[in-house]
């Protein structure tokens, strides 16, 4: 009866609580046949216990060495949600000419930190270390390149585990964020350094949507245009995969509904959500090169815990992340990306909408929860053509000499999403787009892996005197 009624309490809200006491579950063996093993499940109850009487963990103390750059006037989002006091990190590699006309923009993924490459305030490796540098894929003997933290981030910019003016975590109060939003903040970080024009906009993954982004809504000041592994709007089969992850990290008992920063973070959820990330990241090829049907114990019976090495590889990468990013973050930032699309009916209809709540935004504004609701991601139109056709509108600005690359093993922005940004800009009047595809193996993590093939595109697209 007491093992039945401990179950039950499991399965909801009580399940913190209960591991806090030590209480265990597990039924004892009655058919005779030995128990089951679950040390996956050990250990997560083991960094339940700690973090139930250890420090929450900082994130901004996971990225160190940025600048920060504070907007001196309130930044209204595309929703209609206000930030006051809105922080934006930043790291720089090179020197700007006089002119400061050789500054280039790098632009994140979804979980991307300022720090692109090291330097003398923080050594460690940067999430782009081969890429940028003296002779490299982009040059900072020639060029004064800049990387910043999203908005909506946790990693030194304003996000919901920020502050808000009454000194309480924003948490789920946070404005909804769009890809827009988080290109406009960068601009307001231009002004601030005195960069009239960018020489190139340039990004992977979500990274890619702020450079197309850039480059067609703020055309006037990027020279050039580099989007990798992107698309022009965010297509079913991607947002279903974000929308899994997002409902696997929410159904931790620990979320709380985002009001989590006094107590335990929603590890469990974290853990799951980042392995399903990283089976969109990586390509079936690569990992049966890599593991195949190897197993961690070829010689022990079959486990239930991470078995198989792709297991424990999916395992460990997951492991590693679910207390180094922010949940909340991860929510605002990846619903971010479901949300994007270039379409002139949709950008103009943000905008709008943007510009009215500026209007009526006096000395009081509207929080997260009374934002209004929005039609983005569905532009009013259904054919195949009125949608290309406002695709094509809405990059009708975006003449900029373009690199468009994408990756044939690329499952999370397949390359056919590479072709059609190629294609609108093309239809536009850009004559100036060169699209590759990569025959690479990494799947979407290509940009991350492949220095040769992406860095010399990259390269010689930056330093093409066209």
């Amino acid at each position: 009866m007491l093992r039945t009624s401990l179950s039950l309490l499991r399965r909801h809200a009580l399940a913190p609580r209960l591991l806090r006491a030590g209480l265990r579950t597990s039924a004892q063996p009655s058919s005779g046949n030995p128990p089951m093993d679950f040390p996956c499940i050990d250990k997560l109850e083991t960094r339940q216990r700690d973090l139930l009487s250890g420090p929450e963990p900082t994130y901004e103390k996971i990225v160190t060495g940025y600048q920060t750059y504070q907007h001196p006037s309130p930044f209204t989002c595309d929703h209609g949600g206000q930030l006051t006091g809105m922080r934006i990190a930043y790291e720089t590699w090179g020197t700007p000419n006089p002119e400061k006309s050789n500054a280039i923009l790098i632009h994140t993924g979804l979980s991307g930190s300022s720090h692109a490459r090291s330097h003398e305030l923080n050594r460690n490796p940067g999430w782009w270390e081969k890429f940028i540098g003296p002779g490299l894929a982009i040059d900072t003997n020639k060029f004064y390149v800049i990387c910043t933290n999203v908005i909506g981030g946790c990693y030194g910019s304003t996000g919901p585990s920020s502050l808000d003016e009454s000194g309480a975590r924003y948490a789920t109060t946070f404005p909804l964020l769009t890809v827009n939003d988080m290109v406009r903040a960068q601009f307001h970080l231009m002004d601030h350094l005195g960069i009239r024009k960018l020489h190139a906009s340039v990004g992977a993954s979500m990274g890619g949507m702020q450079s197309l982004c850039a480059a067609a809504l703020h055309s006037e000041r990027v020279g050039r245009l580099v989007t990798i592994s992107a698309c022009a709007r965010s297509h079913p089969y991607s947002i279903a995969l974000r929308f899994a992850q997002r409902q696997a990290l929410m159904s931790d008992p620990n979320f709380n509904r985002g009001h989590y920063y006094d107590g335990v973070q929603p590890h469990v959820g974290m853990k799951l959500a980042r392995s399903i990330a990283t089976v969109t990241y990586r390509s079936g090829p690569e990992w049966e090169l890599r593991f195949g049907r190897r197993r961690q114990k070829p010689d022990q019976p079959p486990a239930l815990c991470p078995d198989f090495l792709i297991e424990t590889y999916l395992d460990h990468q997951s492991e590693r992340f679910c207390l180094q990013y922010d949940a909340n973050s991860l929510l605002y930032v990846s619903k971010a990306m479901d949300m994007f699309d270039i379409s002139h009916s949709v950008t103009q209809r943000l905008e709008r909408q943007r510009t009215e709540k500026q209007t009526a935004c006096t000395s009081v504004c509207m929080d997260a929860s009374e934002q209004p609701a929005s039609e983005e991601g569905h532009s009013g139109v259904e054919t195949g053509d009125e949608i290309m056709a406002d695709l094509v509108r809405g990059v009708s600005s975006a003449m900029q000499p373009t690199l468009v690359l994408g990756v044939q093993s690329d499952i999370l922005f397949p390359v056919r999403q590479q072709k059609e940004i190629a294609d609108i800009l093309r239809r536009a009047g850009n004559t100036k787009v060169t699209y590759y595809e990569l025959d690479a193996m990494y799947g979407h993590d290509t940009f991350l892996i492949d220095v040769v093939n992406v860095g010399a595109a990259i390269k010689g697209h930056l330093e093409n005197s066209d």
